[in-house]
């Protein structure tokens, strides 16, 4: 008697879509790409300015406020110093803040792509500042975008001498504290103020407010 022939349960299997995991896409490293590559600038400058003017690392921690141990290592990049420690050694070396920040160049029209701009933050996060205009374009005027984040403040020392600021609201609300008066602006209000004394910018709102910052420096 003949059997009828047995039916098999093996099952052809479909091929095996590669997952995302059997080749990972490389790593990309955006922000820290430009925040070592600011990191290294800052050292570089900052070494050349202090040796340029004959001064030590304790002179100028003297004549800025940041110790010895914090300026040896921004020298030799082994920190990124934030907002008010650049602001801070820049007053001792008595030079503009970008001066710490930009690599010389000679051309007569330059160009500052958004993606280019290397964004500072505060010690907390809560302020943002975006250059508008290249590093050292001019030795007396440097232009920022402000992002500040809600019920935020951020306090600033004195500048040096003679420096002021004109600031523009582009969205949200600022409290400005110069010495000991403070005012209120809005969306499109401007304000021009001494900034050789120290002053705060206060989002007194609930969202981020956005600012453009112009900082005018004495002609040497």
């Amino acid at each position: 008697m003949s059997k009828t022939p047995r039916k098999s349960n093996a099952r052809s299997k479909a091929p095996r879509a590669a997952s995302s995991t059997d080749a990972e896409a490389p790593e990309v490293e955006g922000d820290d790409i430009g925040a070592a590559e600011l990191t290294r600038r800052v050292a570089d400058n900052l070494r050349v300015l202090r040796k340029q003017r004959d001064l030590s690392l304790d002179e100028l921690a003297a004549r800025s406020g940041v110790s010895r141990a914090t300026l040896s290592q921004v020298e030799t990049c082994k920190t990124n110093p934030t907002i008010a420690i650049l602001w801070k050694i820049a007053a001792g070396l008595g030079v503009p803040f970008a001066s710490l920040l930009g690599e010389e160049r000679v051309e007569r029209v330059r160009v500052l792509r958004r993606g280019d701009a290397q964004v500072l933050r505060s010690a907390d996060g809560r302020l943002e500042s975006r250059p508008l205009t290249p590093a050292g374009a001019s030795p007396s005027v440097e232009c920022y975008e402000l992002r500040l984040a809600a019920r935020g403040i951020s306090r600033s020392e004195p500048h040096a001498k003679g420096t002021s600021e004109s600031l523009t609201v582009l969205t949200g609300v600022l409290k400005l504290h110069v010495g000991d008066e403070a005012v209120e602006l809005n969306a499109g209000d401007s304000v021009f103020f001494e900034a050789d004394e120290p002053h705060a910018y206060e989002n007194t709102g609930r969202v981020e407010a956005r600012y453009h910052n112009v900082i005018i420096y004495p002609r040497g």
